[in-house]
């Protein structure tokens, strides 16, 4: 046990540890696939009319009156929009409520988080 870790109660783990650092990776991109679904339900709802109102309304408050160039620059506008007003919660306090509870987020996410954890996997053995 590290100098660091004998200041810790009994039970918690370093975040050094490499079981933590694991488990918030993991949870990070969780976090990323929660957020993503949860803007993703929004822009699905819209049709291509209304996602380029949203994302001209956008445009012109970040860009002094300049309006998207194209769909793929209005859908990027019109993302930031949604995610914004969505209000959604940062990382730790989701954090805090799907370690308790997980059940009540993880049939919400998009199983894009799995995809994210397979990539950091092979970064990970081509470094070793």
């Amino acid at each position: 046990m590290s100098q660091g870790e004998s200041d810790l109660p009994r039970g918690v783990r370093s975040s050094k540890d490499p079981a933590v650092q694991d488990d918030s990776r993991v949870l990070r991109a969780k976090y990323r696939d929660y957020c993503s679904a949860r803007v993703a339900d929004v822009l699905l709802s819209l049709s291509p009319d209304e996602i380029y109102i949203i994302a001209e309304a956008e445009a012109r408050k970040l860009n002094e009156g300049q309006t998207p160039d194209s769909y793929t620059e209005a859908v990027e506008f019109a993302t930031r929009r949604v995610r914004h007003q969505l209000n959604l919660p940062d990382f730790s306090a989701w954090a805090d409520a799907y370690r308790t509870e997980p059940g009540r987020f993880d049939p919400l996410l998009l199983g894009l988080w799995e995809t994210e954890e397979e990539c950091a996997s092979r970064r990970e053995d081509a470094a070793s």
